[in-house]
């Protein structure tokens, strides 16, 4: 399998205006087996019911009869089921659960198409893409802000992006690289599948189910021709200071030295965004004065300390070093999903509760430790420090529920000793930003 991928690669590496006529041979039945393999094991069965173990006790003649319905065009998208999942500021977004099939398909097709799109993606695109984070995306912002003459920030937001992804422009835009029609044939039947919503089945004009494999790389395709290559073109054409951008996913941040060429970015993005049948969520997008001179700046005109802003989980704010003064950023999990975070797992202690310790306390560990792993960055000890206290918390509350006289020994002290034995310890885990770049660039 790799050496044909590294084939298409070292293609799309050296000649970026190649069409690929020939691509669907690539998917063999032993990657089929490996996408399979590679699909989360429990995860959400779509309309069709079938879970992963069940696909599994019949797999060769299952992958090969699936193998020989995609080469005959004889394979049909199902429709995704919908389910609705709640947001952090409390709304509800729709999610989309492909049938089994479908993932295999798909993420087979998605290991194909990236060997030709990672060629052409920009390095300032960070969301879903293989050997990248949202770690690394937090890293380029912070060293873009504080190494470079930036003094304004954009904070973009599009408005429910995956909802209204235009299916004829998504299509051409994979054209450009691809002419394989077999390819183009099962990228259009997952876009047309529609979705089914308590058994009834709704069309999807437009838009991209959240959730389906194929989603994210369709999602950074389009936004690549919408918007990295018309930001580079755009930045390429202004003389007036630096302009340093980061993506993840339909999330973008970007900085410039002057306000007057923000306020023309911000206006040029409304237009190129409109041709395309997108616009910016107005509550989300933000033009604001940020970086190491607007404190001082702010000040001089009797105006508050400088706004914040989000990304990917954490609020930015302006801050001075404690050595020298010198300009940094603090980086701070946003308030409202720390609570939300809590929120969850506490509900799920309550229900819990009458397990024995050590399985909560296993089940505990992880989820506090996947937690710390991503919010643990150097300036957020106040936040990660308040997450685990209130995380004991609810544990000692839901243990005190389980019977009068259990609850009458759970003091604090006890919970401490407990937590101390299933729960990790509060401790920064991450490098400062600049460090870790320098390192991996």
């Amino acid at each position: 399998m790799m050496s044909g991928l590294e084939r298409i690669r070292q293609a799309a590496r050296g000649n970026k205006e190649i069409r690929f006529t020939s691509l669907l041979h690539h998917i063999t039945v032993g990657m089929l087996e490996d996408s399979y393999r590679s699909l989360s094991r429990n995860a959400s069965s779509g309309i069709d019911g079938v879970t992963w173990t069940e696909y599994g006790e019949d797999l060769a003649p299952r992958l090969a009869d699936l193998h020989g319905r995609v080469h005959e065009g004889r394979y049909r998208a199902l429709p995704s089921k919908r389910v609705w999942i709640p947001k952090a500021d409390g709304r509800m977004r729709p999610l989309g659960i492909a049938a089994l099939e479908d993932k295999i398909v798909q993420l087979a097709v998605v290991w194909v198409l990236q060997a030709i799109y990672e060629e052409d993606f920009a390095g300032f695109s960070y969301g879903f893409r293989p050997g990248r984070s949202q770690h690394q995306a937090l890293d380029a912002i912070w060293v873009g802000i504080t190494e470079r003459n930036v003094n304004w920030i954009v904070d973009a937001d599009i408005t429910s992006f995956f909802d209204t992804l235009d299916h004829e422009w998504l299509m051409k835009f994979v054209e450009h690289r691809v002419a394989d029609p077999r390819i183009l044939r099962l990228l259009r039947k997952w876009l047309r599948a529609g979705v089914n919503e308590d058994g009834a089945w709704s069309q999807t004009p437009v838009g991209t189910p959240q959730g389906a494999v194929i989603s994210p790389l369709l999602a950074n395709i389009y936004l690549h021709h919408v918007l990295d290559l018309w930001i580079k073109w755009w930045r390429s054409h202004d003389a007036s200071g630096e302009t340093i951008i980061v993506r993840y996913a339909d999330d973008f941040v970007v900085g410039f030295k002057t306000k007057d060429k923000a306020e023309r970015f911000l206006h040029d993005l409304h237009e190129r965004l409109a041709k395309f049948s997108l616009k910016l969520h107005p509550d989300k997008t933000r033009l604001i004065e940020f970086g190491r001179f607007a404190t001082a700046n702010r000040a001089k005109r009797g105006e508050r300390r400088p706004e914040t802003f989000a990304f990917l989980g954490f609020t930015h704010h302006c801050a001075k070093q404690r050595k020298d003064g010198g300009f940094t950023i603090i980086r701070t999990t946003i308030a409202k999903r720390l609570g939300a975070a809590v929120h969850k797992i506490g509900q799920t202690l309550m229900t819990n509760r009458a397990l024995p310790l050590a399985d909560q306390g296993k089940w505990l560990g992880a989820v506090v430790r996947g937690w710390l792993n991503y919010h643990a960055v150097p300036g957020n000890s106040p936040a990660i420090h308040s997450f685990r206290y209130r995380i004991v918390e609810a544990w000692r509350r839901a243990l005190r529920r389980r019977s009068q006289a259990a609850g009458r020994g759970t003091t604090w002290a006890v919970m401490q000793r407990i937590a101390a034995r299933y729960l990790p310890k509060v401790t920064i885990l991450h490098p400062y930003p600049n460090q870790r770049l320098r390192v991996s660039t």
